[in-house]
């Protein structure tokens, strides 16, 4: 997994723990929290798959 999908990823364990946090304490401000989460996992998704796409591509074809 390359390293910025694993930053991603942390990033958005933190959004969703100060989701939580936030909705917890009764501020709304975990609103944007949930957006950040979402963003960071989209993000996160993506480079692990550009990562697949370009590993397989690299790799020769066993046929």
């Amino acid at each position: 997994m390359p390293r910025i999908a694993l930053y991603a990823l942390v990033v958005c364990v933190l959004a969703v723990v100060a989701a939580v946090v936030s909705f917890a304490r009764g501020s709304l401000l975990g609103i944007v929290w949930v957006l950040i989460a979402g963003l960071s996992s989209n993000m996160t998704w993506f480079y692990v798959r550009r990562h697949r796409l370009a590993a397989s591509a690299t790799t020769p074809d066993a046929a």
